[in-house]
């Protein structure tokens, strides 16, 4: 992996990491700060709600901003609101602190993909995607499992400070390694925004929503899926987590990989290979051996169609794909938030937890018709 995009890669980590980390710790907080777990719990949203606004709104106004500078301002601010968590001294002031560290999110992840993109040769530039977003691979199956390990053991404020040190730490790579490259914007605000008005664009990021949706309502549920319906116990899940983790990554790669040889045919079959694997899960998901095996499944798919779609957005957005690919991040942050919810009134209407995977399933095939559109699309003569 070349040193710049490892370099974007280990911000990503951090990132990731002081995303996910806090559902390790929430019982922790919630201790020190005398306050709910479910109180608590609004810690994860103030960082998504965070990711969702400033995803549009960060990139807008930083859009003519040189990429190496605004990388280097972004991590800083990510910084500030990781060490402000930290040193919070309540309730509220995390809270904010949150918000504040998930602000600048969507807007480096899109810059970071949009400088390893032109860093890559044309028949690359997916699996330069892949590289920067394995960040988000391992800080799942490692950053938050080490992290939630640290805040046991040291408090959960060095939790927070560790990952304030690992952004230092790829900041200095930046600020060694990246390339000064200029800003992506040359034209106005207005200029920038008229990208999200393109068709293409809104397929695209639409092809994000749809396709990640069904599968993001299976992992929000996963815990409860393995335990009651698979018969695994709750020693087990750490471990089954790490296999879907394992499956992730190479997921990750192998998307990459197929995206660079045929863009858009590659999402076609591996949304179907994703909207099948959740119908036999529905399926078997009783037999324990099965079960792992599909876990792993679901992570290599989960995970393969993520090049491809950002690949897609960038390629389709090539007059403002920073903003574009921000928001899409926001736009997959609120497929999120839409698939915990539709999974809980799933789980209510008294159908139970196993049929989570049906519902998974017949959302992934409204992506996949999605993308059958865009490629029949792309085949019609160029359009004015």
């Amino acid at each position: 992996m070349p040193i710049p995009v490892f370099a974007l890669m280990l911000v990503v980590f951090s990132f990731t990491t002081g995303e996910f980390v806090i559902a390790g710790i929430l019982p922790d907080v919630a201790t020190d700060l005398a306050v709910s777990v479910p109180a608590a719990g609004l810690l994860v949203t103030a960082y998504a709600l965070g990711m969702i606004v400033g995803g549009p709104v960060v990139t807008v106004l930083t859009a003519r901003v040189a990429r190496k500078l605004l990388i280097v301002g972004l991590v800083v601010v990510s910084v500030i609101g990781n060490v402000g968590s930290a040193a919070a001294p309540n309730y509220p002031v995390l809270l904010v602190s949150r918000f504040v560290a998930g602000l600048v999110v969507a807007t480096f992840f899109a810059v970071a993909i949009a400088t390893a993109v032109s860093m890559a040769s044309p028949d690359k530039q997916a699996s330069s995607v892949a590289k920067v977003a394995l960040g988000m691979n391992l800080g799942i199956i490692l950053g938050t499992p080490i992290g939630t390990f640290i805040g046991h053991n040291f408090g959960w404020r060095t939790t927070f400070a560790t990952v304030a040190a690992i952004s230092i730490a790829a900041l200095l790579l930046v600020l060694r390694f990246v390339p000064v490259q200029p800003a992506i914007a040359t034209s106005s605000i207005l200029g920038e925004l008229r990208v999200l008005a393109n068709r293409d664009v809104q397929l695209a990021i639409a092809l994000t929503a749809l396709g990640n949706v069904g599968v993001v309502a299976v992992f929000t549920f996963i815990t409860p899926l393995l335990t009651d319906v698979s018969g695994f116990t709750a020693a087990a899940i750490p471990v089954l987590l790490l296999v879907y983790g394992a499956g992730a990554v190479v997921g990750n790669f192998f998307g990459g990989w197929l995206s660079d040889k045929a863009l858009m045919p590659s999402l076609l079959g591996l949304l179907s290979a994703l909207g099948a694997t959740l119908a036999l899960f529905w399926l078997v998901s009783e037999i324990s051996v099965v079960a792992v095996m599909l876990t792993f499944g679901i992570g290599v798919l989960a995970f393969a169609i993520i090049p491809g779609m950002q690949t897609r957005v960038t390629t389709a957005a090539s007059s403002a794909p920073t903003l574009a690919v921000a928001v899409n991040a926001s736009g997959f942050q609120l497929a999120a938030a839409f698939a915990a919810w539709l999974g809980g009134q799933v789980i209510n209407t008294g159908l139970g937890l196993r049929s989570i995977y049906p519902v998974a399933a017949l959302l992934t095939l409204l992506g996949l018709a999605v993308a059958a559109y865009i490629v029949r699309r792309d085949r019609q003569p160029a359009r004015a």
